[in-house]
């Protein structure tokens, strides 16, 4: 006999949502391996797509309580008295050892591994996951459009959410004083005046003092009614938290991505230089809210282009790579200054370039580039040695870790890794 543990509460709406996000937090480790997985196989035109995701049956399976085989059993331990090495033991009866192996057989059974589908979000969620745009800081921008609700005191109109309790009750009773007031100064001045009258003894005015008292009664009979009238709460009493939106300093980034499409870069590289900028575009897209991106495509001479012309133009040349490193400069001098904006980029080459232009691309980087920016990466695709843009940046590396991180792509397969790699989130 066995018995299953299921957990039956109730979620109440959404269920199937809550149980989705259960399942996901429990096999994390299992659907990250299947992302990466899956990207490696994709094409750049359905990289952000959903994906079916398996996992091994054992992994999913529920707890189960058993009942032990019972009766006396004879179980060989280490550092026994009654055998000793090369003892030979009879086979227990019942059959029993490790399957996996062997011919096919026309009997038995088992399960296939469990299969889901990951939406589109939950994928990009999981390929994204850890991933951040290193020493990102906050910057005063001239022209913001992050705002923050503060409080700003009350206001006599607002919605039954934000109505204040507390200042609606002060309200109406500071009002009930006010309205009240000469009223229960002419109350407490007859109340005074009936008392006089009744602690008079004197025989000869009390038939005259009755017919005042009377008339005092009345009078503080009609005070009083006109006190009671006075309602406990009344419109003009209501307060409501007033809320006021206070402009803040916003995290601005923008990214310049610089790609090299010379004649040294086959097709295949472009390929997977495109492949990596498509990543970076998607993980910006979808974790920051303000961010722009300035694309460059460079031969000998370098262009700032759309998203369209620079994923899909297929123009050509000779190699100049400090062109696109000029362009940069310029476009940062003219349109973002480094105190109000976080400025990255990222390079991808095949590393080949002109003899002469590497140590300048090396003298651009170091004095104008790497200065104003947060953080530069480069990328050589080549399943060669490295070439002489790599030799160029290393020194580089060194002196600018903090900023300045280079990596080697050999083929399709280490596209993800080494774009995880460079963008993952550092632990102080």
């Amino acid at each position: 006999m066995a018995f299953m543990i299921i957990d039956r509460r109730l979620n109440g709406k959404h269920k199937s949502a809550v149980n989705r996000q259960r399942f996901l937090r429990r096999y994390r480790s299992h659907i990250k391996e299947a992302v990466s997985d899956a990207i490696k196989k994709r094409s750049i035109t359905d990289i952000e797509r959903g994906e079916g995701i398996s996992i091994p049956r054992k992994d999913v399976s529920e707890p189960t309580f058993r009942h032990g085989r019972g009766g006396r059993q004879q179980q060989i331990f280490p550092g026994n008295k009654e055998f000793v090495t090369g003892d030979k033991i009879k086979r227990p009866s019942g059959g029993g050892g490790s399957g996996g192996s062997g011919d096919a057989s026309d009997s038995g059974e088992g399960e296939d591994d469990f299969v889901f589908e990951l939406t589109q979000d939950e994928f990009l969620d999981f390929m994204f996951a850890d991933l951040e745009l290193p020493n990102l800081v906050k910057k005063q921008l001239m022209k913001t459009d992050s705002y923050k609700l503060i409080k700003g005191g009350y206001t006599n109109e607002g919605i039954p959410a934000r109505l204040n309790i507390l200042q609606s009750l002060r309200s109406a009773n500071a009002r009930r004083i006010a309205l009240g007031g000469a009223t229960r100064k002419k109350i407490r001045e007859a109340e005074q005046k009936l008392e006089e009258l009744q602690a008079d003894t004197d025989v000869d005015a009390k038939e005259k003092n009755s017919t005042r008292i009377e008339k005092l009664n009345e009078e503080l009979e009609r005070l009083h009614r006109r006190i009671k009238h006075i309602p406990f709460l009344d419109d003009f009493d209501l307060k409501y938290n007033n809320v006021i939106a206070h402009p803040t300093p916003s995290t601005s980034a923008v990214m310049f991505c610089l790609m090299d499409v010379s004649g040294s870069m086959t097709q295949d590289i472009k390929d997977m230089a495109k492949r990596f900028f498509i990543l970076l575009y998607l993980f910006l897209k979808r974790n920051y809210q303000k961010i722009e991106v300035v694309f460059v495509r460079h031969h000998t001479s370098a262009t700032e282009v759309d998203e369209e012309e620079f994923f899909y133009s297929r123009e050509t040349g000779g190699t100049i790579v400090s062109s696109a490193l000029k362009l940069m400069h310029e476009v940062i001098a003219d349109r973002y200054p480094a105190n109000d904006w976080n400025i990255y980029a990222a390079q991808a080459s095949d590393g080949d370039n002109w003899a002469d232009d590497s140590p300048l691309c090396r003298d651009i980087l170091v004095n104008k580039i790497l200065p104003k920016v947060q953080y530069f990466t480069y990328v050589e695709i080549t399943p060669r040695d490295h070439q002489a843009l790599w030799y160029a940046y290393e020194d580089i590396a060194q002196g600018f870790s903090d900023r300045f991180a280079m990596q080697q792509i050999v083929d399709a397969d280490d596209i993800y890794p080494v774009f995880h790699d460079l963008f993952e989130r550092k632990t102080s």
